[in-house]
C-alpha cells in the first residue's frame, strides 16, 4: 500500500501574492529558482522586536539570491505603534500589522514567526521592558522558534545597548544572545523536548546599521553586497525590499526601490566570525545528510541542468525520484524541509491546480456546509485523485486527471461542532499588559492560526501517492475586484453588538444601550440580557429575539442607570451582553477590519463595554473636528454629551468657524493632511476671534507647516514619558485650565493606559503657559507635554499627552482635563 505523505504548504506560500487564491501558482522562472533552492541547505533566522524592524533588503536576497530557508523571528505583532490608515490601536492593530508582514514574507520570500510578547508601546530601556514582559517565557518562545527552524545563522537587527535606541529592541538582541546559548542546552526548557531536539547555530551576528543619525558600520566588518539583480526574478533585491517594506501601510513606510550594489555589514556576537561567507564552516550541499544526502544532491543537480522552461512537466518523472530517495533517508529536519520543497515541486511542474471553497461566508459549528474541491491538470503527467476527505465526508473517486480538463466536486459536510471560533489563537484567553497567554505549545510562533476546516485530496502521480491540504476558503466574485477569496468565518450562531464600547454617566440618569443581535445560522431564537455590575439595573432585564434566517439583524433596547453616583468619585466597571441560544449562552461581537492591502479579519471578542461614572462639567456644547491618522476622540467626546462636526475644506475655509465652542485636531493630522497648510491661518483667525483651538500630537516629519501655533515652539525627536503612572507635577497650579470647569486633582492622572505622552515640545516662546512636568525614572522632568496660550480673544492649546488612548479607555481623569482644556471661559 502506498504511503500518504502530508502536503503542506509553507515554502510554496511565499509566492503566493497577497491573499489571492490558496494554490500556490508558479511560473517557469520561479521553479527554476526554486529547483535551485531545493540543492541548497543552509537556513538563517532574523531577530527583531517589531513589524517593520526587519531588514527586508537582506531577508530577499538570503531567501531568493542564496536560496537559504530565511525566517523573521519579531518578538512583537506592533500592537503598541500608531495607526495611519485607520483607527485601531493595540491588539487591532497587532492584527492589522501581523497581516502586513505576512504580505511582506509573500515578497520577500522569508518565513515569518512571533513570539508571545505584547507591544506595549515606547520603551527607553530594556530594564522597563522586562519588568512588563515576562523575559523567561519570551526567552522559552524564541528558543522554541530556534529548536523547530534550525538555523545555521541568527542575525540580530539590534545591538544589546543603547544605541538600539528602544527597550525592545536592546531586549530583542539580548533574548538573542540567551536564545543562542539557551536553545543549544538540553537542560533548558526541557518541557520542549518531547516535539523538537537542541540546536546549536554556528554564529549569531549583529546587523550593523546607518540611520537615524546613528552609524553603527565599520570598513573592518563583515560585509555582503545585496544589490543583486536576479535575472529569474526580473528585480533587483533592492526593488524587491521596497516593495516588502511598503506593505507596511498601517506606518506609512511606502519607500522608493533602489538599485545596484548595496553593502550589508556584520559583526560577531557568539562562535565563529565569518571571513568568505555568512555559512563559513556549514556545509550548505547534500552531503550534510547522511544516508544517501550526497547521491540525491546529484540527481538534483541534474534536474536543474535538464530543466525545460518551456516544458517543466518533463522534470517530473526525475523529481518523483528525489521524492522517493528522500522518503527512503533516515528521519532528520533536512529530509523534512527538503521533502516538502520536492512534493511542492512535483506539483507545480505537472501544473495542478486545487481549491477548496465555500460559497458562504460563514459557518456555525455542528451546522451543514456546502463545500467544493476543484481541480485542473495542465499537464499530460498521469494524475489519478484517489479520494477527497473533508471532515465527516471520505468521498472515493478513482478517476484520471485528463489533460487540461477542470473538475469540480462538490459536497456536503457538517462542521463539527467542537469547531473553534475565528479568533486568533494569541487572542483567545484574557491577558495582562505585555504577555499573550497562549496554552497549546505548538502554536507559539506561528503568524496566525491553522485553518480550521481542510481538504484532503487524495492523488496518485505516476504511481506515487500524495496527499494535499487545502484550507476551505470563502470564495466570490465582487464586481469590482472580480473573483476574490477570504478566509472562512466559524462563527457562533448569533453575536451581540454595542453601538459604543464606552458609556460615560456624568448624572445619575439612565442611558440608552442598544444592542444590535446578529444570526450566524437559520432559525435562531433565544433571549438577551445586559450583565451589570453592581451599582448599576438594567431594564428591562431579559428580552427575546427570533432571527429566522442567517444574516437577519434585530437591535434590542435596554436603559442603563446607575442606582446611585459615589460622590465626586470616579468608578470604572465593565457590564457584558449575554445571550442564549437552546440552553447555550454567547456572549461574542463580531468585529471585522478590512482595508485593501489585507485579508479581511473577523474576530469575536467580548460582547462587553466601559461604564464610567464620573463628574463632569462643559460650557460649551459644539465641537468641531479635523481627522488626523485615525482616532476615536471624536466618538469618546459625543459620549459626554458634545456635538462633534467633522470638518472639511468647505467647512474651515467657507464656513462660520466661529459657530464652534473648540476647534480640536487629531493626533498627527499635521504630517497626514496636506490642505492644514492652508487652513492653518483660518484657524488662527478663528483663535484671534475668540474660539479655542486644541492640537493633539504630532511628529516632528514630516509637517505640512512648521508654524503649528500663533508663537513659535518645536517638537522633539522622542521626548515622551512611557510610564503611564508616572509622577505629575503642577507647574500653573492656579491656571483657570487647572480649575475650570472641572477641579483638576493628582486623582486625574490616576488609571492611564500605556504612557503619560511622547513627541513632546521644546523651544517654546515665552508666551506659552506650561502646565506640567513629567519624566520617567531616572530622567530629567520634561515641561513640553502641554502648551497654553492666549491668542487675542482665544485659547491655543498643543498638548502631547495620550489622549488618543485615554478616552477611548474610558479613563476618567482624561476627560477631566481634556474637557477643561478646550472650556474657556467666555
Amino acid at each position: 500500500m502506498l504511503v500518504r505523505i502530508s502536503l503542506l504548504l509553507t515554502a510554496l506560500a511565499a509566492q503566493l501574492t497577497a491573499w489571492a487564491q490558496p494554490s500556490p501558482v508558479l511560473n517557469a522562472a520561479d521553479i527554476k529558482l526554486q529547483l535551485r533552492k531545493l540543492d541548497t541547505l543552509g537556513s538563517v533566522l532574523y531577530m527583531a522586536a517589531h513589524p517593520d524592524d526587519e531588514n527586508t533588503r537582506l531577508l530577499g536576497y538570503l531567501a531568493k539570491e542564496k536560496l537559504y530557508r530565511t525566517g523573521y523571528l519579531s518578538l512583537t505583532r506592533g500592537d503598541g505603534g500608531q495607526n495611519l490608515v485607520g483607527n485601531e490601536q493595540g491588539e487591532l492593530l497587532g492584527l492589522i500589522r501581523t497581516q502586513e508582514l505576512l504580505a511582506a514574507r509573500r515578497i520577500d520570500g522569508a518565513e515569518q514567526f512571533f513570539t508571545r510578547a505584547q507591544d506595549f508601546g515606547f520603551s527607553k530601556n530594556p530594564q522597563e521592558t522586562f519588568s512588563i514582559w515576562d523575559r523567561e517565557k519570551i526567552l522559552a518562545d524564541a528558543v522554541w522558534v530556534i529548536r523547530q527552524f534550525q538555523p545555521d545563522v541568527i542575525i540580530c537587527r539590534f545591538p544589546a545597548d543603547s544605541r538600539a535606541g528602544h527597550g525592545h529592541h536592546t531586549g530583542s538582541a539580548m533574548l538573542a544572545a540567551e536564545a543562542f546559548a539557551a536553545a543549544a542546552d538540553p537542560k533548558r526548557f526541557p518541557e520542549q523536548l518531547k516535539y523538537v531536539k537542541p540546536w546549536q547555530a554556528k554564529r549569531l551576528l549583529w546587523n550593523t546599521f546607518n540611520f537615524g543619525g546613528n552609524n553603527t558600520t565599520a570598513p573592518d566588518q563583515y560585509k555582503i553586497d545585496v544589490g543583486a539583480f536576479n535575472v529569474l526574478l526580473g528585480r533587483g533585491y533592492g526593488e524587491i525590499a521596497a516593495e516588502s517594506r511598503s506593505q507596511h501601510k498601517s506606518q506609512g513606510f511606502g519607500v522608493a526601490a533602489s538599485r545596484g550594489s548595496s553593502l550589508e555589514y556584520f559583526t560577531t556576537i557568539q562562535g565563529d566570525a565569518p571571513k568568505q561567507s555568512l555559512m563559513d564552516g556549514v556545509n550548505t550541499s547534500w552531503e550534510r545528510v547522511p544516508g544517501g544526502g550526497k547521491a540525491i544532491g546529484e540527481m538534483v543537480d541534474k534536474v536543474i541542468t535538464s530543466y525545460q522552461v518551456e516544458d517543466p512537466a518533463a522534470s517530473v518523472p526525475a523529481l518523483l525520484a528525489i521524492r522517493k530517495a528522500i522518503t527512503a533517508l533516515p528521519d532528520s529536519y533536512w529530509k523534512t524541509q527538503k521533502l516538502k520543497e520536492t512534493e511542492q515541486l512535483v506539483l507545480a511542474c505537472a501544473g495542478l491546480w486545487m481549491e477548496a471553497y465555500s460559497t458562504t461566508a460563514e459557518t456555525v459549528p455542528g451546522k451543514p456546509l456546502q463545500a467544493s474541491v476543484q481541480l485542473i491538470n495542465n499537464s499530460h503527467v498521469p494524475v489519478r485523485l484517489q479520494s477527497i476527505q473533508q471532515q465527516d465526508k471520505d468521498t472515493t473517486l478513482n478517476k484520471q486527471l485528463e489533460f487540461d480538463q477542470f473538475v469540480s466536486i462538490p459536497q456536503m459536510i457538517t462542521v463539527p461542532a467542537n469547531t473553534a471560533l475565528s479568533q486568533p489563537y494569541w487572542l483567545a484567553a484574557p491577558h495582562p499588559l505585555g504577555m499573550y497567554m497562549i496554552a497549546d505549545q505548538q502554536l507559539v510562533g506561528r503568524p496566525e492560526n491553522i485553518p480550521a476546516l481542510q481538504a484532503a485530496i487524495h492523488l496518485e502521480i505516476d504511481g506515487q501517492a500524495f496527499t494535499v491540504q487545502r484550507p476551505l476558503q470563502y470564495k466570490h466574485t465582487d464586481p469590482v475586484k472580480g473573483e476574490v477569496y477570504e478566509p472562512l468565518v466559524i462563527a457562533p450562531p448569533v453575536v451581540a453588538n454595542l453601538n459604543t464600547q464606552v458609556f460615560i454617566f456624568t448624572e445619575p440618569q439612565a442611558q440608552p444601550v442598544t444592542v444590535k443581535l446578529k444570526a450566524m445560522a437559520d432559525g435562531t431564537n433565544g433571549t438577551v440580557q445586559l450583565q451589570v455590575p453592581s451599582g448599576f439595573k438594567a431594564s428591562p432585564e431579559q428580552q427575546s429575539f427570533t432571527l429566522n434566517h442567517k444574516g437577519d439583524e434585530t437591535e434590542v433596547l435596554f436603559n442603563l442607570v446607575p442606582v446611585q453616583m459615589n460622590g465626586n468619585n470616579s468608578r470604572v466597571d465593565t457590564f457584558n451582553v449575554a445571550a442564549t441560544v437552546n440552553g447555550h449562552v454567547y456572549t461574542q461581537s463580531l468585529q471585522t477590519i478590512h482595508y485593501d492591502h489585507i485579508p479581511p479579519i473577523t474576530l469575536f471578542p467580548p460582547a462587553a463595554a466601559r461604564v464610567v461614572s464620573l463628574r463632569l462639567k462643559h460650557n460649551g456644547n459644539k465641537l468641531g473636528y479635523i481627522a488626523g491618522a485615525g482616532d476615536l476622540v471624536a466618538a469618546s467626546l459625543q459620549q459626554v454629551g458634545y456635538e462633534v462636526t467633522l470638518l472639511d475644506e468647505k467647512d474651515i475655509m467657507g464656513g462660520h468657524l466661529q459657530q464652534y465652542d473648540a476647534i480640536i485636531a487629531g493626533v498627527r493630522a499635521y504630517n497626514t493632511n496636506e490642505r492644514l497648510k492652508y487652513w492653518q491661518p483660518r484657524l488662527m483667525e478663528y483663535v484671534k476671534n475668540g474660539g479655542t483651538l486644541l492640537i493633539q500630537y504630532n511628529t516632528v516629519g514630516p509637517l505640512v507647516t512648521s508654524q503649528l501655533g500663533p508663537y513659535p515652539f518645536s517638537l522633539s525627536r522622542g521626548d515622551r514619558v512611557t510610564d503611564e503612572n508616572a509622577k505629575v507635577t503642577w507647574l500653573q497650579p492656579n491656571d483657570e485650565v487647572m480649575h475650570y470647569p472641572n477641579q483638576i486633582t493628582q486623582q486625574d492622572f490616576d488609571g492611564w493606559v500605556q504612557e503619560r505622552g511622547l513627541y513632546f515640545t521644546v523651544n517654546a516662546a515665552s508666551e506659552y503657559r506650561r502646565l506640567f512636568a513629567m519624566n520617567d525614572k531616572g530622567e530629567q522632568p520634561l515641561d513640553g507635554s502641554t502648551l497654553v496660550a492666549n491668542y487675542g480673544k482665544g485659547r491655543y492649546v498643543y498638548t502631547s499627552l495620550a489622549f488618543f488612548r485615554e478616552l477611548p479607555a474610558g479613563v476618567p481623569g482624561a476627560y477631566r482635563l481634556f474637557v477643561n482644556l478646550i472650556s474657556a471661559k467666555k
